[in-house]
């Protein structure tokens, strides 16, 4: 088999850490010896064990390590922090072969892991599906290089272009979407770190902003009021998920506070004014947007921007369009 075929393996592996390492990367590792795979791992919750540890623990025979390849989706870490570095676990089972996705951006990394292999003897090969590591690993490179969260945009707009009616009767959302969609909303919340919503949002929809049709942890919840216009009556502000409140006028400055908190990705599920304060600075890098059967004729439109289609299917009759922010 080839090093793109056993790091392919990796990214599937890794994606069983999805919404629980954060903000460590979700990393997979793979090991193999005569072209065939003796091991496995994903990174643990956070504070937990990295790839590389699970992998090279669960190997039976640990006599087979001297001669096997590893595969990794991202650098070996070179640093100590929750756990000892990865690269000197490597390097203490003697493995002669590592072959890394992409390397790590981190400041702490950089290169280090990877040299640090090197002048232990290891063969080092980097770069086997680097594009498609990079994807995977989206999320915590945006935190690292760009010092803010990874920013998903999601709404649900009627087929005539509007979020919401223009008058309703209840204090709860009004669904334009199927149930199918709703769920997987749910599955979003739970495999990213933080969800977002303005003041209107909490006043008109009074919303749980939690994992209930999925199984997984509670986003924590962002409320954005700088005008002190909600008090704990509130769903958002009850004992089911943590709750921030902050008063933070601009993307920018939201995001900053959002980094400084070490949150690494957030879903945008604000009504169309927090939506577009996004939009209109440019900081955001996806965008889920639903559309249903339902019209409304007249209400609050639906946010204005341009991005590039990289998906669309269909979830029964409703459509789900993924646009990313080039």
């Amino acid at each position: 088999m080839s090093h793109e075929y056993y790091i392919s393996r990796c990214l599937q592996v890794a994606k069983n850490g999805l919404g629980t390492t954060r903000p460590n990367p979700m990393v997979g590792c793979v090991i193999v010896h005569n072209n065939t795979i003796i091991a496995e791992g994903f990174t643990s919750p956070f504070g937990g064990n990295h790839a590389e540890v699970n992998a090279i623990q669960s190997v039976v025979d640990q006599s087979l390590l001297k001669t096997a390849t590893i595969y990794v989706t991202l650098e070996p870490c070179s640093h100590y922090g929750k756990t000892p570095p990865c690269s000197d676990l490597i390097i203490k089972h003697q493995i002669p072969h590592v072959v890394i996705g992409c390397m790590d951006d981190n400041p702490e990394v950089a290169g280090q892991g990877i040299k640090k292999l090197k002048d232990s003897g290891c063969n080092v090969t980097v770069g086997v599906l680097e594009a498609d590591c990079k994807a995977h690993h989206k999320r915590f490179f945006t935190f690292h290089n760009k010092k803010r969260p990874y920013i998903i945009l999601k709404w649900a707009e009627s087929s005539d272009g509007f979020i919401a009616p223009k008058t309703k009767n209840k204090q709860e959302p009004v669904w334009i979407t199927n149930p199918y969609s709703r769920q997987l909303v749910h599955k979003w919340r739970a495999e990213e770190q933080a969800i977002l919503v303005g003041t209107n949002t909490v006043i008109e929809d009074n919303p749980s902003l939690t994992v209930r049709d999925w199984t997984g942890h509670n986003p924590i919840r962002v409320v954005l009021d700088k005008h002190d216009a909600l008090d704990t009556k509130y769903t958002v502000f009850n004992a089911d998920a943590e709750t921030v409140v902050l008063k933070e006028s601009t993307a920018k400055l939201i995001c900053d506070t959002l980094y400084k908190s070490n949150i690494n990705s957030v879903i945008i599920e604000g009504g169309s004014k927090t939506l577009q304060l996004f939009i209109n600075e440019g900081i955001w890098d996806e965008a889920r947007v639903f559309t249903g059967l339902i019209t409304f004729n007249a209400g609050i439109k639906a946010p204005v921007f341009s991005g590039k289609l990289v998906s669309e299917q269909h979830i029964k009759k409703d459509t789900l369009k993924i646009y990313t922010n080039d």
